[in-house]
């Protein structure tokens, strides 16, 4: 069983003109992460998973594996409506070869902590791989109680149970679940970069961000990793300025940012989202995300001149 820590970007899914995965652009994306010493990939909400066919999904997880090809450790995304579609999708990935599995709650039912329990617990019993906890409530579904984790943790065990909360406020949830798994708990945060810093001095053991600002994000990590708070102050301003920028729309807000930014690297080779879609990115945001690039790209500049 491999260990999962450090930074794990998000894939996200390119679709061309017909509405179909671009598997050419996906290759480029997933190539141009490797390059940039990351320790796994995986798949979670940022790849539009609630908006891929069964069928996508578990094609999706195929060839994540495939082409990272063991370089790093590789998780799938198993959250679904009903505990034995989950199963299903957790049992694939572990038939695939992955690494790792991350859950959401089912996000149409406001379900009580003791079937949220039952729901992981049931997924966890269904495989031998480590599966991460994905409180995404920020943007959908419900917080996850305290209880849920501590109980799940105690039942399977802290190589198997690993933790992604995302309720808001963040770093104090991070910390009430720190103290009450006495640190056993291994937690990732995936904020976007913009609550990297404080959480890292919570006691993280990973960030899982999404692709589009993955070199800012990276290049913080490194610098908190060696005590250089001051480079990672100076990357972390713009990133944390362009994640202001996606949260004003939610999830569509990260998407629509996130492959034009893809496009704009020449990774995708367009920006095409699946619908239905509530927002679209207007010319003066734009505008704002190209200012805000140009910040990210001088900090990571400046910082490999000074290394």
């Amino acid at each position: 069983m491999k260990n999962i820590e450090g930074v794990v970007p998000i894939v996200h899914t390119p679709f061309n003109d017909q509405d179909e995965i671009d598997w050419e652009s996906f290759d480029r994306q997933v190539s141009w992460a490797l390059e940039r010493e990351i320790q796994g990939l995986a798949i979670g909400m940022v790849s539009e998973v609630l908006r891929l066919t069964s069928s996508e999904r578990r094609e999706l997880t195929e060839h994540l594996v495939s082409v990272a090809a063991g370089q790093v450790v590789t998780i799938a995304s198993a959250g679904a409506e009903s505990i034995d579609e989950a199963i299903e999708f957790a049992v694939h990935a572990e038939q695939a070869g992955c690494d790792g599995v991350m859950a959401i709650p089912p996000t149409s039912t406001a379900l009580p902590d003791e079937d949220v329990l039952e729901y992981f617990r049931r997924i966890a019993s269904a495989i031998d791989l480590p599966i991460i906890v994905q409180d995404a409530s920020s943007y959908v579904g419900q917080p996850i109680g305290i209880s849920v984790y501590t109980r799940l943790l105690d039942e399977f065990g802290d190589d198997r149970i690993y933790f992604k909360p995302e309720s808001a406020p963040l770093g104090p949830n991070l910390s009430r679940l720190r103290d009450a798994t006495q640190g056993r708990a291994r937690v990732f945060e995936g904020s976007g970069g913009i609550s990297l810093v404080d959480s890292y001095h919570r006691g993280i053991r990973g960030t899982m961000p999404g692709m589009e600002f993955l070199d800012g994000v990276v290049a913080i990590w490194k610098a908190l990793q060696r005590g250089d708070e001051a480079t990672a102050y100076q990357v972390y301003f713009p990133v944390c300025a362009l994640v202001a920028l996606q949260l004003q729309a939610g999830l569509d807000g990260f998407l629509a940012i996130e492959k034009y930014l893809l496009k704009q690297r020449g990774l995708f080779a367009n920006e095409h989202r699946r619908g239905p879609i509530l927002w679209e990115l207007d010319d003066e945001t734009r505008a704002e995300v190209d200012r805000l690039m140009g910040q990210l790209h001088a900090a990571l500049e400046s910082n490999e001149q000074e290394s």
